[in-house]
């Protein structure tokens, strides 16, 4: 394993981490706080990197941001879900 990716890992990592209390506080409140323009280039463009990063073969670096890109992805989920129950 090359030292970028455990440094891109635990970046992401971290990032990762600092997400969960938003989604799960938005499942709690019933509330979709995040905009369609924030949450949707992010979870694709997380997507895409993680991508990148498997061709890389950057394997934890790809996970992780793969892992992020569904946080993000559960946020605007809640966006769509908790918008048409207003």
């Amino acid at each position: 394993m090359i030292w970028q990716d455990i440094l891109i890992s635990i970046a992401s990592a971290i990032s990762c981490i600092s997400l969960i209390p938003q989604v799960y506080s938005g499942f709690k409140e019933k509330s979709g706080p995040i905009k369609y323009l924030t949450s949707v280039p992010t979870f694709a463009g997380l997507f895409a990197i993680s991508l990148a990063m498997w061709t890389l073969s950057l394997f934890l670096s790809s996970t992780i941001a793969a892992i992020s890109g569904v946080l993000w992805f559960l946020l605007f989920i809640q966006r769509v879900i908790y918008r048409q129950k207003s």
